[in-house]
């Protein structure tokens, strides 16, 4: 675990969703890459051999931007701060983490994830974004680290030792990302069954 900041394993602070999305915020308006630590297990993830970090342990790392595409196209200039709100703030169509989380708590939250808009779309219609706005502002904590090329500093860490069982592209564990797929394939086939509603799931805080 050398390659892996220091300030995402062992974090001097981590911010709470009134951290991130209260003016002005406390995430860095800046690129990076941050590590998301849980208070609660949700559902039935396996955190055995995660790392932990005061008693709150490590699930799931991302980056802000994404690595420049290779069509040429001009790169992202999203910072850490942006891609926070939009966890702790959005919704599941544009959160891969929110859609996880909340695919894993449905049945402890009583949530479920529709079709929205032109049906395209998919999201936990309210109240359902709502209660899992309220369980990570609970349970979820996260540690960021500002820095240029992030996707290069999560290529290593996804290819260290380090268990991540809420991450899937890129992740080289098979078990985590074999527990984590189907049930967020499951989730779609059975929002394709039920008609399209109007409600956009957020947001639901002043952005």
């Amino acid at each position: 675990m050398l390659s892996i900041p220091t300030a995402l394993l062992n974090p001097s602070r981590l911010l709470s969703s009134d951290d991130v999305l209260r003016r002005p915020s406390a995430a860095p308006a800046e690129p990076g890459i941050y590590a998301w630590y849980f208070g609660e297990i949700p559902g039935a993830v396996d955190a055995t051999g995660c790392h932990t970090s005061n008693g709150l342990t490590l699930l799931y790392v991302g980056i802000s931007p994404s690595a420049p595409p290779t069509s040429g196209k001009a790169a992202s200039r999203s910072t850490i701060r942006q891609r926070l709100r939009t966890h702790f703030g959005g919704n599941a169509e544009g959160s891969t983490l929110r859609l996880s989380l909340g695919c894993l708590l449905s049945q402890h939250l009583g949530i479920a994830l529709r079709r929205v808009g032109s049906g395209s779309r998919f999201t936990f219609t309210n109240p359902g974004e709502q209660r899992l706005d309220d369980w990570m502002s609970r349970h979820a904590f996260v540690a960021a680290h500002p820095c240029d090329r992030p996707w290069e500093v999560e290529e290593r860490i996804l290819a260290s030792n380090l268990a991540l069982p809420l991450n899937i592209d890129g992740n080289p564990c098979i078990e985590h990302v074999a527990r984590l797929s189907p049930l967020r394939r499951a989730a779609r086939a059975a929002a394709k069954e039920l008609e399209i509603v109007v409600d956009s799931g957020g947001p639901r805080r002043p952005a």
